[in-house]
């Protein structure tokens, strides 16, 4: 027989699955780009996004301009609300059921952004909990979508780029001292906690706070990413301030040890940068086998130069040659002007360099005077023989035409 107990706990399973069966059919949300939902209701609601299909189509347009970026867009002027990411509905109610059940420390797995990005080729569920003791709940969900994303674009050719030039920028004076500064400033409030630590007594209680503050560091520097362009206009002196101390720092530090001159930590820094350039592609769309075919691509043109791929032209042409052709008559003589203005200037150069023996090119001359003044700019052709090459000219143009005349006859 079954206790009193049991039976009440069977009750409360059987009404909390009614409950959830219940709160699943109102609480989801499925949206198409350009849909937008208005919500005045407290607690989990979730939005939804079907993963669209992928054409050949979309290689192209993917990897160029990222194509199918969706973004949807919360407007509220609410901060206490919270933000829950998934591939499904059951996966959004399981991260904000194991919020609300456990303490955690909710900074890192709540997000409050108002503008965020899905992937358009994967089914995405966004939550959006409101809580029952706050006064207000209205906001407004909007999906749209973004054919061209600059951002992603941004990230593809600054990618490229790295890739690229990650042998001359290693070497770069000027790219060592301006990376130097931006991660000296970027990495300002890991620094700082490294030289307090040297000030706090050595044992257990120093890891704790040396661990509790690079926790604490990440968590300031990822509150300052979401809030920059807050902070940058409400404190935009002390930013100043702040850039330009923490700057010159990191100028001063770069410039005592000065540029990189070892050649294996060049090489390395060479491998990281177009390591790093290779991962702002791979990220550059969300066609994931697009953006894979092109870092390959990207990769066997950088090992394969155009000479390598000139050169097996040249030799698929010397298997399978092209049919020749015969040259008209204009051709012909323009070829022919081409030609020995080509070999008249080489001459010329190889006169006047050093491996030209002026005695010896003398002695084999029959009019030395001739050749000093064509050296100096003078035509190679005197009057005479300009004259009997126009006349030799004529007379076979002439001869030409009076075939065709008889042939014709």
């Amino acid at each position: 027989m079954w206790t009193s107990t049991s039976v009440l706990a069977f009750l409360a399973v059987a009404i909390l699955v009614c409950e959830a069966s219940s709160w699943d059919r109102e609480a989801v949300h499925f949206m198409e780009p350009g849909d937008w939902i208005d919500n005045d209701k407290p607690g989990l609601r979730i939005y939804c996004h079907n993963a669209k299909s992928k054409y050949i189509i979309h290689v192209w347009k993917t990897v160029v301009v990222s194509i199918g970026l969706f973004q949807m867009n919360l407007r509220t002027n609410l901060e206490t609300y919270e933000l829950y990411e998934g591939r499904s509905p059951h996966e959004v109610v399981t991260k904000h059921e194991d919020n609300q059940k456990y303490w955690r420390f909710s900074l890192f797995n709540t997000k409050k952004s108002k503008q965020f990005r899905i992937n358009p080729f994967e089914d995405s569920c966004i939550g959006v909990y409101m809580s029952q003791h706050s006064n207000q709940f209205q906001y407004k969900m909007i999906m749209t979508q973004n054919s061209i994303d600059t951002w992603k674009i941004t990230m593809m050719g600054l990618g490229m780029f790295l890739f690229w030039y990650a042998g001359k920028l290693s070497r770069n004076t000027l790219f060592y001292y301006v990376s130097g500064v931006t991660i000296g400033v970027s990495l300002s409030i890991v620094i700082l906690i490294y030289f307090l630590g040297k000030l706090l007594p050595k044992g257990k209680f120093m890891y704790v706070m040396v661990a509790t503050g690079y926790t604490m560091s990440f968590y300031v520097a990822q509150m300052i990413w979401e809030n920059a362009q807050l902070i940058a206009m409400q404190y935009r002196d002390y930013v100043i301030y702040y850039i330009l101390c923490t700057a010159l720092i990191s100028f001063i530090i770069c410039y005592r040890f000065g540029p990189i001159t070892n050649t294996r930590t060049k090489n390395i820094i060479q491998w990281i940068l177009q390591l790093f350039g290779l991962v702002l592609v791979f990220h550059s769309s969300y066609f994931r086998e697009a953006s894979t075919a092109f870092c390959v691509l990207l990769v066997l043109f950088y090992n394969f130069p155009l000479v390598v791929i000139t050169k097996g032209r040249k030799y698929w042409n010397h298997i399978f040659p092209e049919r020749r052709r015969l040259l008209t008559d204009d051709e012909y003589r323009k070829e022919g002007v081409i030609e020995t203005k080509k070999a008249l200037t080489g001459l010329k150069e190889y006169c006047h360099s050093p491996d030209c023996n002026p005695w010896r090119t003398v002695l084999k001359l029959k009019d030395p005077i001739r050749f000093a003044k064509f050296m100096e700019g003078e035509c190679h052709l005197s009057e005479n023989e300009s004259f009997e090459h126009d006349t030799e000219l004529t007379q076979l143009i002439e001869e030409c035409d009076y075939t065709d005349d008889e042939f014709d006859d």
